[in-house]
């Protein structure tokens, strides 16, 4: 049997979980925690695999937490498992955080399939993160670029910091973010925050430690 730990902080999705694994002969759940740094403290080389929510309890952030088991625990296979949309958290995930990440609207069927490849030695990663709306357009309508400006405005960097770091002007900022405003129709750029994060397309919240 696999030695399982799961990580969930929704209680309702971490039961339905729960009781898809304790069902399955395969899977032997040795640990269930709502939070990723809980679990991490309690993790030991007898595990096998562990699914890891994205955002756990106390805004902990489950990929930092899976880096680190990583980092200790190499041969523990780590499925991300997320609702989160953000292109930030597919590109974590696929840069060592996880072994495999599955998005939570995709169905339990799809995610015990993930899990078997994943343990076969498969890393089942999706192309690209899901589409949202964002009003009157979709977010694979702005480019990464504009992505990495809108993530780097909610966080409160001014127009000059942002600049410095993508490598435009502060012009170039501005012009970027009205584009958005203007391709979702929003009211204001405050709107177009506002939806993001509601959404899911940005996240902000994640504590590493």
């Amino acid at each position: 049997m696999i030695n399982t730990i799961l990580v969930e902080d929704d209680l309702y999705i971490q039961k339905h979980f729960a009781e898809r694994l304790k069902s399955n002969e395969v899977f032997r759940l040795v640990g269930v925690y709502r939070d990723a740094f809980e679990a991490e403290k309690n993790c030991n080389g007898s595990v096998q695999l562990i699914l890891m929510d994205v955002q756990t309890q106390h805004k902990h952030s489950g990929l930092a937490a899976a880096e680190r088991i990583k980092k200790v625990f190499p041969d523990i296979k780590i499925v991300a498992v997320t609702s989160l949309v953000d292109p930030e958290v597919l590109s974590k995930a696929k840069n060592g955080a996880a072994d495999s990440l599955w998005y939570k609207d995709h169905g339990t069927e799809e995610l015990l399939d993930v899990i078997e490849r994943t343990l076969e030695g498969e890393k089942v990663f999706p192309s690209s993160s899901p589409s949202v709306e964002m009003e009157k357009a979709m977010s694979e309508d702005f480019s990464p670029r504009q992505l990495d400006i809108l993530r780097l405005y909610i966080r409160g960097l001014t127009y000059q910091e942002i600049a410095d770091k993508i490598g435009i002007s502060k012009n170039g900022v501005r012009w970027n973010l009205d584009d958005m405003v203007e391709k979702g129709e929003f009211e204001s750029r405050e709107a177009l925050v506002a939806t993001a994060i509601e959404n899911k397309l940005m996240v902000t919240t994640l504590k590493d430690e």
